[in-house]
């Protein structure tokens, strides 16, 4: 039997199960997946079943940190330095299969550079200037609840009522 995928053609499937959203009965809510995680833990270690136990993010933000500005000398000067590290280890990989191996870490160090600067200043330069910063991108949740199937909840809870998470 097929599932009907919205935008598909009828009768195939995709072969994926599609995402289920959680189930189970709140048992605690934390302010850090460190603190869920440790509430977990502590229902592992007295025995629990964790195995009805789900930790879900809640209040999900993508979080974009601004690491620097970028330049055509910071965007070259990455391309070199990762292209080098590219063609060093390439250049040793190769070397030690010919007669010449300072001959192959040369070309390798040499074409690692061309290649880092190549594969670096293309997409800098097709952004033209709308995108002139450096960046680290993160999925963090506001906060994490620890659901459980319900035939077990109120164990878990009052389980976890005796845990002291600061």
């Amino acid at each position: 039997m097929s599932n009907p995928i919205p935008g598909g053609r009828p009768g195939r499937s995709s072969g994926r199960a599609l995402p289920e959203p959680p189930k189970g009965w709140p048992i605690g809510s934390y302010g850090t997946y460190a603190e869920a995680q440790r509430a977990v833990d502590h229902l592992s270690v007295h025995q629990f079943s964790v195995e009805d136990v789900t930790i879900v993010g809640v209040d999900l933000m993508q979080v974009e940190k601004v690491t620097g500005r970028l330049t055509w000398g910071r965007v070259v000067s990455a391309g070199v330095l990762s292209g080098a590290w590219l063609g060093v280890f390439l250049g040793l990989l190769v070397g030690f299969f010919t007669n010449h191996p300072l001959g192959s870490l040369l070309a390798g160090l040499i074409g690692g550079i061309v290649f880092g600067v190549i594969s670096t200043a293309i997409p800098y330069a097709a952004t033209r200037g709308t995108r002139d910063f450096s960046s680290t991108m993160q999925l963090v949740a506001g906060r994490y609840d620890v659901l459980c199937d319900p035939k077990s909840a109120e164990q878990a809870r009052d389980m976890l009522a005796r845990l002291n998470i600061n």
